[in-house]
């Protein structure tokens, strides 16, 4: 979903399709399509922190969304993909996110206000103001190697609140909203499964590599 850096992407509130990619906006409301071999469902996101990601699911839930539950509030970084079911390929997939975590840093996501994808897709999300850009990088990194695959859309992130909801409601979500903000830091992002019961779980966190201490000035010389 790569709108301008900062600003919300070209037709928000109008004509962007949605940046999970899939030909209906919304994210993870439904797994993809399986095939003949036996696969399993995942994705990889963000985890929005409490007590943020909490309170928002609890809108979510309010706004009469069934999925609130099922779906831990996220920012997408993979969306739901099928990989084969046997451990080697999952451990494949493990070790590559592993390896993209423990080349980044830790950076800052500012939450402002609310944008939709409508009429392109039912779905009313809060935007970010700051972080666009290293989300967008990370995207890059998370879908390449065993997770490389074309979108359906461009990558925008965002965190979604309503989706496929009654057009009064996602009206309301987009008013009732549209002064929020939060902002936390990244360190991090998580693996997520989606169970035969609908509920997508986390099933594993790869945390970033701490911040290397600062560098000693060029001029420094050494002593002792």
């Amino acid at each position: 979903m790569s709108g301008p850096a900062g600003g919300a992407a070209p037709g928000v509130r109008g004509d962007a399709p949605d940046g999970d990619g899939e030909p209906v906006r919304g994210g993870w409301t439904t797994a993809l399509r399986r095939g003949a071999e036996p696969t399993r469902t995942i994705g990889v996101a963000i985890p929005i922190p409490d007590p943020h990601g909490s309170r928002l699911q609890r809108i979510r839930a309010a706004l009469g969304d069934p999925m609130a539950y099922a779906i831990p509030t996220h920012i997408t970084l993979l969306p739901p993909t099928e990989v084969p079911s046997d451990p080697g390929a999952l451990t494949r997939v493990e070790d590559h996110l592993r390896g993209v975590a423990r080349s980044e840093r830790p950076f800052t996501i500012r939450l402002r206000g609310t944008a939709t994808f409508r009429p392109v897709s039912p779905v009313v999300f809060i935007a970010l103001a700051e972080g666009i850009a290293d989300c967008e990088r990370l995207q890059r990194r998370v879908m390449s190697g065993p997770l490389a695959r074309e979108l359906e859309f461009p990558y925008h992130p965002h965190v979604t609140v309503a989706h496929h909801l009654p057009e009064e409601v996602m009206d309301r979500a987009y008013k009732d909203l549209s002064g929020y903000e939060a902002s936390f830091e990244v360190r991090g992002f998580s693996l997520y499964e989606h169970g035969a019961d609908g509920v997508w779980r986390p099933r594993r966190h790869f945390a970033f590599a701490s911040v290397p201490p600062a560098a000693p000035p060029a001029d420094a010389t050494a002593t002792g």
